[in-house]
């Protein structure tokens, strides 16, 4: 089964752009049908799935991060990777990325990485 695992800077000052790669291994990001999402989770605060990008490419967001979110993926580096831009402090979450059979979902997916937190401060 799959392994999932986050990099990214762990700061990122207010108005940069937030970009985290989750490299996947032990199998391909362009086969059967999954959604490879990102999921985040502020600091004494629920869950919030932030879009995703499906086996074919195809990409989905949540109406709220809309517009200052785009997930890419390389599948020669079998990797894919969540960029935020404009981000404040209410950014400051740990973020997961994870591979699930259905999008939109507020949940840990299934199969996750172990999450990495960033902090969005001057």
């Amino acid at each position: 089964q799959e392994q999932l695992q986050e990099s990214g800077p762990g700061l990122v000052k207010p108005s940069q752009t937030l970009s985290l790669t989750c490299t996947v291994s032990g199998g391909s990001i362009t086969t059967n049908i999954y959604y490879w999402s990102w999921i985040r989770q502020p600091p004494g605060k629920g869950l919030e799935w932030m879009g995703a990008i499906a086996s074919d490419g195809s990409t989905y967001y949540n109406p709220s991060l809309k517009s200052r979110t785009a997930i890419s993926r390389d599948t020669s580096l079998n990797r894919f990777t969540l960029q935020l831009s404009s981000v404040t402090p209410e950014g400051t979450a740990v973020y997961y990325c994870g591979r699930d059979g259905l999008k939109g979902l507020v949940r840990l997916p299934p199969f996750r990485g172990q999450g990495t937190k960033v902090i969005v401060s001057s």
